[in-house]
């Protein structure tokens, strides 16, 4: 069965439209202009069953999980702890309630330790409400299964923050960058389809600008590459009209499909 892969959110922390902007693409009424945080859903089969995980949960996860029609979810992979990769934390407990157990939740010990800090009340002993998510923590640093695939953690940089890419087959996702270390290019090589942060065409101290993407990605040497986390002064028309052949720029709800 192949991966199907969704960009559920291709925006960067402020989602686009930003608050109080009424600038040409927040104004936009091309619908590719609108931009729900980070989020990507995976969905393959298993033995005959639907199998389902996604990497991060955006402050947009439940409307995402709406929009998706997300009944299941077997699996969460972290990228980074910054709030608009992790805020939406809280909403994988419906999953608990449907599935009846604990979601295993995978990322760098420096990422999981943030979300023990950032959401405590899981992980203590207070008094439930309207429930608590059941998470099963799981550091990683090598390969790990996912999905029934093999799951290559990429390490890259976001400034001075080590954060953490996926591939998973011929798949590979890498956001908030702005620098690959070579070891971690090894990592990607062969990849078919890549799906890669890239902020907007002004420089940024911590992530990939336009041309510096469209560099790395030529270094990948992917058939298909998406770029993500796109704020506000990108708009989608005039950006794509400007990428070299096999380049383009991602929207919500764009589906992938990938051995």
């Amino acid at each position: 069965m192949s991966l199907r892969v969704t960009l559920m959110g291709t925006g960067t922390s402020t989602g686009v439209p930003r608050i109080a902007c009424d600038c040409a693409v927040c104004t936009s009424d091309d619908p590719r202009n609108r931009r729900l945080r980070a989020g990507v859903l995976l969905r393959t089969e298993e033995g005959g069953e639907p199998r389902t995980a996604v990497i991060d949960t955006s402050p947009d996860l439940r409307q995402q999980a709406l929009t998706h029609d997300i009944r299941r979810l077997d699996a969460v992979l972290f990228t980074h702890p910054h709030a608009d990769h992790v805020y939406g934390l809280d909403d994988v407990r419906i999953f608990n309630f449907l599935m009846r157990r604990d979601l295993p939740c995978y990322g760098s010990p420096e990422t999981l330790a943030a979300i023990r800090r950032h959401f405590s009340y899981i992980f203590e002993d207070t008094q439930a409400g309207g429930g608590k998510p059941h998470l099963r923590l799981i550091e990683v640093e090598e390969p790990f299964e996912v999905l029934g695939r093999t799951v290559t953690p990429v390490p890259v940089f976001h400034g001075e923050m080590p954060v953490l890419g996926y591939r998973l087959g011929d798949f590979a996702l890498v956001t908030d960058v702005n620098h690959i270390p070579e070891e971690s290019f090894r990592l990607l090589d062969g990849v078919e389809v890549l799906v890669l942060g890239a902020l907007r065409h002004r420089p940024h101290p911590t992530h990939f600008n336009f041309a510096e993407a469209v560099d790395a990605a030529r270094r990948v040497g992917a058939r298909r590459t998406v770029f993500t986390h796109l704020c506000h002064e990108v708009d989608h028309a005039a950006a794509e009209a400007e990428l070299p052949a096999g380049m383009e720029i991602g929207h919500d709800g764009l589906e992938l499909e990938v051995d």
